[in-house]
């Protein structure tokens, strides 16, 4: 069997989450995040479209992570992010950060927005 390291160009990979935070890239963020090209920074949940509708351009697709269960976007949100260009997937947030991970090794224009769970 041959291993090979996975390395991260474009954004940090999610080391591991639990109740109230994330870790990423080494680093614990408290409260809901946002992971892109673009760095982590805090995220204002479902309520805080700009911080998402700012990734135009730079990403393809959004994945967004509902906290614990998997849940429906308030109605507004998916709308605007599509306007924009941008593709939206939407799980629970463990299964939200192994994709975005996965993809994220793929070198692929992806970000993650999520509710901790």
């Amino acid at each position: 069997m041959r291993l090979n390291e996975v390395s991260y160009t474009d954004a940090e990979p999610i080391d591991g989450y639990g109740p109230g935070f994330f870790r990423i890239g080494g680093q614990v963020h408290q409260g809901a995040v946002v992971a892109s090209p673009k760095g982590t920074q805090a995220w204002g949940g479902y309520e805080d479209h700009k911080i998402l509708l700012d990734l135009a351009g730079d990403i393809d697709v959004l994945f967004v992570g509902t906290g614990a269960e998997i849940a429906h976007l308030p109605g507004d949100l998916r709308p605007q992010l599509e306007a924009a260009g941008i593709g939206v997937e939407t799980m629970n947030s463990p299964a939200a950060c192994r994709t975005y991970n996965v993809l994220l090794s793929e070198g692929r224009r992806i970000a993650l927005a999520a509710l901790p769970v």
